[in-house]
Parts: C-alpha cells; structure tokens; sequence
C-alpha cells in the first residue's frame, strides 16, 4: 500500500474540519486536504487544521490563479501563519485554462514562499508544466490507467528539463454506503457538466463516476484503493461522506485508512 492524503471540503464547518485533520494524522495519513471554493477558503481551512495537528502535510486543491493572484496567495499565507515546512501549496488555472499563468504563478510564488509548489492538471499540457517546474503534481477525477499515463507526461517533460520528477499525487474520490454513493453519483454529474471535464472524461472514455471508488464496507473500499497502489507518490482519499456531520467524515476516514506500519 502507498502512501494516503485525506482531503475534505473547506467549506465543512470548523470543528468538522479540526475534528476531521487530528483523525488524519492520528490515523497514519501523510498528508490532510482541503479544496478551496468560493465558499470556503482553503488557507483558512488549513489554518483551522494546523491549530490541531502538529506533523500532517497541509495541502490545498487548488487555489485558481484566474481567481487570486499569486501575491493575494502570497499575503494570505503569510497573515495565516501557516506551517510551510507543511504546506503542499496547489494551484490551477481556474477558468483562463492558461498554462502559462500557472507556469508565471509558480514563478512568482517560488521567490516568496518555501512550500511544496503542487500544479493540478488534467491534460497533457499542464502534465507537462508540472514536470518542467513544479514540486508535485496533483490529479483529478482519472482512472489508474491514465494516471499512469499522466505521470509518463510529467517525468518525460522533467527529463527533458534535466530536473528531478516531481510527486505525484491524485485525489480519488471515495464514497462509503448507500446515502455516500447518492452524493458521489451527484457530484459526478456537476462536473461531468463542466467543459474542461467533460474533455477530460472523453479523452479517457469513462465517466465521471467510474473514476471513484465506493463501497458498502472498508473491505470494499481497500478493494478499491488498492488498484491505485504503485501508481503515484500518493493517493489522496477525497472524501464524499454521507453527509457533512462529522461522524459520516470519520467513517470514511477510518474505511479508507492506511495500513498501520509495521514496529520492530
């Protein structure tokens, strides 16, 4: 089994969210997420989990450059106090879909602020970028098979560059009983709805929800993760609970949990 991320929507309630990343750490996950909207800041959201946590990588998929600039980042960060030793700092496009304002962001945040700098990507262009100038690269709503695929985009473009491979990580969305299943099946349509991510499931030939991996148990759900083992640096279990409570949160935590390390 590979390393594990967790990753929630900052737009949970505060206490989901501190609740949510101590449960994380304690549980072995490498690293804790938060998706950034415009309903829920996800700086502050990491601010929140950082408050309770004291080793978990901190990561934020993704902060949109068409939406905030990399000094509003810049500054936001650093009025947070966030832990950048911690910090896996993600940003995308956004709705320009440019990558040179990704690859002109990364520049601008590279001078200013020693974190993890992760690209989110879904094609073969912004796979690219990553390889050539990020510190990681995160994927979206994809199959093992492509992300196999988009990884060899990354290393061959680092390559190319003369530069070590970037990390790769994936959010695979994960969904745990019947109501969980309900809101996954929704979610998959609301992007499937999206442009750029409908591209993205045509060029795979797959739909949304195919993507994911739900389940009526955690031996179901292993089940499913399990594919992803070997693939990428690490998979990011993107949490779908059944609902926003933070017991629905943790049972999905607990199902999709690394294995405990092995002690002498």
């Amino acid at each position: 089994m590979g390393a594990r991320g967790f990753g929630i929507a900052a737009v949970l309630p505060r206490a989901v969210i501190e609740a949510a990343a101590a449960a994380a750490e304690q549980r072995g996950y490498r690293t804790f997420w938060v998706n950034d909207t415009p309903e829920g800041d996800g700086l502050v959201a990491l601010a929140y989990a950082a408050g309770v946590t004291q080793h978990i990588g901190l990561g934020v998929g993704v902060l949109p450059l068409s939406r905030r600039t990399p000094q509003q980042i810049i500054e936001h960060v650093r009025t947070l106090g966030l832990p950048l030793e911690r910090l896996r700092l993600g940003i995308g496009s956004g709705s320009a879909r440019s990558v040179e304002l990704v690859r002109k962001g990364l520049t601008e945040l590279r001078t200013a602020l020693p974190a993890e700098l992760v690209v989110a990507a879904l094609g073969p262009r912004m796979c690219r970028l990553a390889g050539e100038a990020a510190d990681a690269v995160l994927l979206n709503w994809l199959t093992p098979a492509h992300a196999r695929q988009s990884m060899q985009w990354v290393h061959e473009a680092a390559a190319a560059a003369g530069r070590p491979a970037p990390l790769g990580y994936a959010y695979v969305r994960v969904a745990l009983g019947p109501e969980g299943q309900a809101r996954l099946a929704r979610e998959a349509a609301t992007y499937e709805a999206i442009p750029s991510y409908a591209a993205h499931f045509a060029r795979m030939g797959v739909r949304a929800i195919e993507t994911a991996v739900a389940g009526e148990t955690a031996e179901a759900v292993q089940r499913g993760l399990a594919e992803w083992d070997e693939i990428l640096d690490e998979v990011v279990v993107r949490a779908i609970p059944a609902t926003n409570e933070i017991d629905a949160v943790l049972a999905v935590l607990e199902a999709a949990a690394p294995a405990p390390k092995l002690t002498a």
